[in-house]
């Protein structure tokens, strides 16, 4: 056979082979994309950030309202349960008096009976619990609820609402109630920017990677 028709064959064959080469990978890559798109398009960034799988319970303690803003904000955004914290007898309305009556019942570290009951605390992995400052402090309900609830093996993720004070060491606070649960890096929002404070709530579930996926 003429060298030069024998080359050409060699050559031709090779062009067919890294050809199959090329069209095996790209068949690969095609799956890979479809696949993708059927799970939703969810790249392995965003499913890092998905942490919590389990159920939800969003539980605040809220005299003024702001915290319930906050509170509904987180809830936008995780869905799950959404509680109230209540206590059995109401605080005063009047301002001054409830200043008055909130002290008394830090100085004799107080626990307010709740009304609120939660009969399937057992039941949640994750419980984002917000209250307010009250003389760098949580208000003695949520002492309550923490002695009343064993969140041993859950997610505590706190929230406050402030005029000025921050969290004010409250998560450790948490911590020292509940040693065997996990206290994730509070969310502190001035109570003057409750309303407007969705965006702050987004920062820090994201940061805190509290971005959980709907059941």
């Amino acid at each position: 056979m003429d060298k030069k028709i024998l080359a050409l064959i060699i050559v031709i064959i090779l062009l067919v082979v890294v050809g199959g080469v090329f069209a095996f990978i790209n068949s690969n890559r095609n799956n890979n994309r479809t696949e993708n798109t059927v799970n939703g398009g969810a790249s392995e960034d965003n499913q890092s950030n998905s942490q919590v799988t389990g159920k939800v319970l969003v539980l605040y303690f809220s005299q003024s309202g702001n915290t319930e803003k906050v509170a509904n904000f987180i809830h936008d955004e995780v869905g799950g349960d959404l509680i109230k914290l209540e206590v059995a007898k109401a605080y005063p309305s009047d301002y001054n008096e409830l200043v008055n009556y909130a002290q008394e019942e830090q100085r004799n570290n107080s626990r307010p009976e709740l009304k609120t009951k939660i009969s399937n605390i057992d039941e949640y992995d994750t419980i984002f619990l917000g209250y307010p400052n009250w003389w760098a402090d949580m208000p003695m309900p949520l002492y309550t609820f923490l002695d009343e609830y064993d969140l041993s093996g859950k997610t505590i993720a706190p929230f406050i609402t402030h005029g000025g004070s921050g969290l004010s060491g409250t998560p450790n606070k948490i911590k020292q109630e509940e040693p065997n649960a996990t206290v994730t890096e509070g969310l502190a929002v001035s109570g003057s920017q409750a309303e407007s404070s969705k965006s702050s709530v987004q920062t820090w579930l994201s940061k805190n990677r509290l971005i959980l996926r709907r059941q």
